[in-house]
């Protein structure tokens, strides 16, 4: 078996790797994105597969976090605990951040720059996949913060983001 540093050394380049993978699907996505969406299907599973790749580095870099900051890796910081003892909290604000920018990137993709304007009207109609990927989010670091996450929550997860790439393929077909 592995010893805990090379856990953490592997769950660390694991990250890393997925890290990259996510940047050049990324490109591929969203420079393909007008052809994708001409097949619901295609663009369904595109979506989910982003989505997969989204909450996994998330998944990955928060269980990374954590065996750094439980195996004492920061012993001379002074707050690296503050996110382990406060994982609703900082769930919350990552899950809003991310979302945020998820809108605002989606915004700058369709107009080509971000209409202040617009965003209510985008908020507006994000919402109900807002509120399902935020969950989403929210639960995963929750879940992984606080050290319980099972495989029961790892299905429930990926159901969320399931859910949200069949809305979101359902609410680009309506608006276009």
């Amino acid at each position: 078996m592995l010893d805990e540093r090379n856990r953490v050394v592997l769950i660390g380049a694991a990250f890393l790797i997925l890290l990259v993978f996510s940047y050049f699907t990324n490109i591929i996505f969203f420079g393909t994105l007008n052809s994708i969406f001409q097949n619901q299907l295609l663009g369904f599973l595109m979506i989910f597969m982003n989505n997969v790749i989204v909450v996994s580095l998330i998944l990955l870099g928060m269980t990374f976090y954590v065996k750094l900051v439980t195996n004492d890796y920061f012993m001379r910081e002074k707050h690296p605990q503050v996110v382990l003892e406060h994982p609703k909290t900082f769930a919350a604000v990552f899950a809003v951040i991310v979302l945020l920018f998820g809108i605002l990137r989606g915004t700058t993709l369709i107009f080509g720059n971000i209409i202040v304007e617009m965003l209510p009207l985008i908020f507006l109609v994000n919402a109900p996949l807002g509120i399902i990927e935020g969950y989403g989010v929210y639960f995963t670091i929750n879940k992984t913060l606080t050290r319980t996450i099972v495989l029961n929550d790892l299905v429930r997860i990926y159901g969320i983001f399931l859910l949200a790439a069949a809305i979101e393929v359902g609410l680009v077909s309506v608006l276009s």
